[in-house]
């Protein structure tokens, strides 16, 4: 009843307006699946490999459609990412591309749902999951790569850890972001906004600490929940490898200080979740910023304890995740399927990661679509965050998924 009988492959826009790939899939009961392929901005050097849409959509016709069509179930996930894999003939997509790969990756799951007429999460593996739901991670400011002259810490992240369910988190991060909006206006910054829609304001990343805490006390007294404070600190772009510094605005640090520079935000800012805080080749130094302050609870957070969490250091790759863990280095991971290819890619990543007690964190990517794959994902999986963004249509698609998810499961 899944067996591929058409595979449909083209170009759509993503969330910046460049092309990205979107595959079809139908099967010879009738099923029907679609999905879109995320990109990224800010990149790990060891991510598999993106070619540009049209190129991935000619490669994939060629190698990947004629194995799939009248030879491959959707229903078996692991086939059909084994194919895919088999059909690009190496360690990195750099055949088809990873960005052919995941959208036919993530429409197989999707056609074998519509199948069984059970959603996405369910299919994935969410009769087994935990009763939690994803706490999403919002950002609200925002620099780096997602937008110029504003902050060099790439994203800060309002993370609702108190909230009662997904739909009161969802909404917490909305009014924090708006918040953000009042209160640059209120100094008279004005800005627009960044790739995934967080405030992009030309301030310091001091400021923007500022700016932040004051959001997160007025939305917190009003919602009557914790909300908590997270960092996306992109390390590996502001890295000068050449001179081995992490090049700020207005500083210039060596990998000991930058360490040191992020023990004490995390310290005085009560940051429970910190990504990237270093190059993406440091694994020594997650190490033992990890063993400073991975192991405590932000104050007042309970049992919350401090994320360190690799998107570059790992990229979602199961190989560095397991030097990650004979290290000690960080005790968190990002998990976004385009970085590996496949879903299976990502659920092995987050199988290994939980049972080495990594904390999985399902991600979107800076350019995005509506697809809401991710959100089926973590709900699936049991994943204690997911990072989607916080306003825009491409952000809220996965947001408005969750509620819905959480309304029906």
């Amino acid at each position: 009843m899944t067996l591929v009988t058409d595979v449909v492959l083209r170009r759509v826009l993503d969330s910046r307006g460049n092309p990205t790939v979107e595959a079809d899939i139908r099967t010879d009961s009738g099923g029907f699946g679609r999905a879109r392929a995320p990109s990224g901005a800010s990149t790990g050097a060891f991510e598999a490999v993106e070619l540009p849409a049209h190129e991935a959509i000619a490669a994939a016709r060629e190698h990947a459609v004629p194995r799939l069509v009248g030879e491959v179930y959707a229903g078996d996930q692991r086939d059909v990412d084994s194919t895919l894999r088999a059909a690009d003939g190496t360690d990195d997509f750099s055949t088809i591309g990873a960005n052919s790969a995941v959208a036919l990756s993530m429409a197989a799951a999707h056609v074998a749902a519509d199948v069984l007429g059970a959603p996405l999460f369910q299919h994935l593996g969410g009769t087994f999951r935990g009763d939690g739901f994803p706490v999403p991670l919002g950002n609200v400011i925002g620099g780096g790569e997602h937008a110029a002259e504003a902050t060099d810490i790439q994203e800060f992240l309002a993370a609702p850890v108190g909230a009662p369910s997904v739909e009161a988190a969802v909404f917490a991060n909305a009014a924090v972001h708006e918040t953000v909006g009042d209160l640059l206006a209120d100094r008279d910054i004005a800005c627009g906004t960044g790739d995934e829609g967080a405030w992009a304001p030309p301030i310091s990343d001091s400021e923007a600490f500022a700016v932040l805490a004051a959001a997160v006390d007025r939305v917190a007294e009003d919602v009557g929940f914790e909300i908590r404070t997270g960092l996306d600190v992109a390390a590996a772009e502001l890295y000068d490898e050449e001179a081995g510094v992490y090049r700020y605005s207005d500083e210039v640090r060596d990998p000991d200080e930058q360490a040191a520079y992020v023990a004490d935000l995390v310290e005085r800012h009560d940051v429970v979740y910190v990504e990237d805080p270093l190059t993406e080749t440091d694994f020594a130094g997650f190490a033992e910023l990890t063993a400073t302050v991975g192991g405590q609870a932000a104050a007042g957070a309970g049992s919350t304890e401090t994320l360190v969490c690799g998107d570059d250091l790992f990229v979602t790759n199961v190989d560095r995740l397991e030097r990650g863990i004979e290290q000690g280095a960080a005790n968190s991971i990002l998990v976004k399927p385009n970085q590996t290819g496949t879903l299976t890619g990502a659920f092995d990543a987050i199988e290994r990661a939980v049972a080495a007690g990594y904390s999985p964190v399902v991600s979107h990517r800076s350019g995005e679509t509506e697809d809401t794959t991710i959100a089926h994902l973590a709900v699936a999986t049991d994943a204690p965050y997911i990072k989607t963004g916080t306003v825009g249509g491409e952000r809220t698609a996965k947001l408005n998924e969750l509620i819905r998810i959480e309304h029906n499961a």
